[in-house]
């Protein structure tokens, strides 16, 4: 198949209270960056966009430039802004090595968080397999929902619990047809919608997406006791995430 990627990597980490936004934080000797970059390099991806934020002064210092597949691009104030740019990206068709190699609407093209380094290739083969089996727009990875749920107040309060049956914990990457994504997107961003994730942009336009079953220590770097954890994971993993 042919298959596209985007990586945003335009946010400032303000949630998490570093002055370094977290994507270019230090992980067993590498970014957090490099080690996202590296899980969707090594899927079958013919170009991988990746939207930075205006002003980044960090990218560089990576030194990932000089891999062909590699597009850089102007990310949005928004997620949902970044992988619109990223999907505009691979639409341009100029790659490095001055071919002209754009994605079309009937490709596939996988949306990974930047901060989200522990995904396993395994659970990406799953996705791009499973997703193009399915019949379905798109499809994510993801993990049943084993803890109690609790609604509660603004104080605090809980006011009630909810059923946890036929819920999902719901991760990246997450994969559709890309002209699918493209429509969806442009779509939300016409009508003023801000949505959570792809998926639920591509559900409010109509489309179907499937949820894939995927490893539940793939996690977000959220706060700062996540990149401790993620460093003892990604230990653990060794050549499974690639």
């Amino acid at each position: 198949m042919n298959c596209w990627g985007v990586l945003p990597a335009a946010g400032s980490g303000a949630r998490f209270g570093s002055e370094v936004p977290k994507q270019y934080l230090p992980l067993n000797g590498r970014a957090v960056l490099s080690w996202s970059v590296a899980a969707l390099l090594a899927a079958p991806v013919k170009a991988l966009a990746i939207p930075l934020g205006p002003g980044d002064r960090h990218w560089q210092s990576l030194g990932l430039d000089d891999d062909p597949r590699i597009r850089v691009c102007r990310g949005g104030a928004t997620r949902q802004q970044s992988v619109l740019a990223g999907l505009n990206a691979l639409t341009a068709g100029k790659t490095k090595t001055g071919r002209n190699e754009s994605a079309a609407a009937g490709d596939w093209v996988l949306v990974h968080d930047a901060v989200r380094p522990c995904v396993r290739a395994g659970d990406i083969a799953r996705l791009l397999a499973d997703t193009a089996a399915s019949g379905a727009d798109g499809g994510l990875l993801g993990w049943p929902v084993v803890n109690a749920l609790k609604r509660v107040a603004p104080n605090m309060a809980v006011r009630k619990n909810v059923a946890r049956e036929n819920c999902w914990n719901a991760a990246t990457p997450q994969m559709f047809r890309f002209g699918v994504l493209l429509d969806a997107l442009k779509r939300a961003e016409a009508e003023g919608s801000s949505h959570v994730d792809e998926a639920a942009a591509v559900i409010a336009a109509g489309g179907k997406v499937v949820m894939v079953d995927g490893a539940k220590d793939n996690i977000k770097i959220t706060h700062k006791p996540d990149l401790a954890l993620v460093g003892a994971i990604l230990g653990q993993l060794g050549e499974e995430i690639l």
